[in-house]
């Protein structure tokens, strides 16, 4: 009862207050900086360090693993399961490549963050009106140039109970149209930080992040999109499966904690 006092106080009385805070700075910056730097730097000094910081204030440890599957220069399609909020500050802070968020359109009204989304160049979805979320998808595909790549959330929405939920095809659509290569990427950790569906929050938990290998696009049938779909999932679930929530090391295994550097 008292640690969990503790982290109730801490909760709403540090971390709000500075995740707050550092958003306002961080967002307000970022809108001076968008009609004079390329998006991909504006994200780089602002998104980053904003989400970094956020997991500094919340004694989240981030580990990393499967660099080495990133090929410099190369757009993907990115899939992640989806498990907490705390998945956008692992990704934005830890993934190191410049992408595109598809996200729901209601996130566009929240203040500062919709903003500053639009202007770095995310992509909304409005998901009850089918040929609004294909013509944003269409007009994404111009914005995956020079090593810039998308990631979706291929379930849709968190996990309610920490389970990996069945994936929509969009972002599978989308890699074979633009013959990108798909990039699995799974999550742990985040669900026990900050579980869907409440305020509670866990500091001092462990986040980890693990890129597997990219899978190629072939082809543009249905069975392949099935087979691509299929192989992301399995890809996503396997550490998931592992009870003891240890992630597969590599050599080149790398273990960050949070800073505001951005590297």
């Amino acid at each position: 009862m008292v640690m969990r006092l503790f982290f109730f106080l801490y909760s709403w009385l540090i971390f709000v207050p500075l995740m707050l805070a550092t958003t306002l700075v961080a967002g307000l910056v970022c809108l001076l900086l968008i009609p004079f730097l390329p998006t991909d730097k504006v994200a780089k000094l602002t998104a980053v360090p904003w989400a970094r910081l956020c997991l500094l204030y919340s004694g989240v440890r981030v580990e990393v693993d499967g660099r080495h599957h990133l090929q410099p220069g190369q757009s993907y399609v990115i899939v992640a399961n989806h498990l907490s909020q705390f998945d956008i500050f692992v990704l934005y802070g830890y993934l190191g490549i410049d992408f595109r968020w598809v996200m729901k359109h209601e996130l566009r009204k929240v203040p500062i963050i919709g903003i500053c989304s639009e202007k770095l160049g995310h992509i909304f979805i409005n998901r009850s009106d089918t040929e609004a979320a294909v013509a944003s998808l269409n007009n994404a595909r111009a914005r995956l140039a020079n090593g810039a790549s998308v990631l979706f959330f291929p379930e849709g929405t968190r996990s309610r109970d920490g389970q990996l939920k069945p994936f929509k095809k969009g972002a599978f659509k989308m890699a074979q149209a633009l013959q990108l290569p798909v990039l699995p990427i799974t999550l742990s950790g985040t669900f026990d930080i900050l579980p869907a569906g409440t305020l509670r929050l866990h500091p001092g938990a462990t986040a980890r992040l693990v890129m597997h290998p990219a899978l190629t696009v072939t082809g543009n049938t249905e069975a392949e999109l099935q087979a691509l779909v299929q192989q992301s999932r399995s890809a996503i679930a396997a550490p998931l499966r592992d009870s003891s929530s240890q992630l597969p090391r590599s050599e080149e295994h790398t273990s960050e904690l949070q800073s505001p550097t951005v590297s």
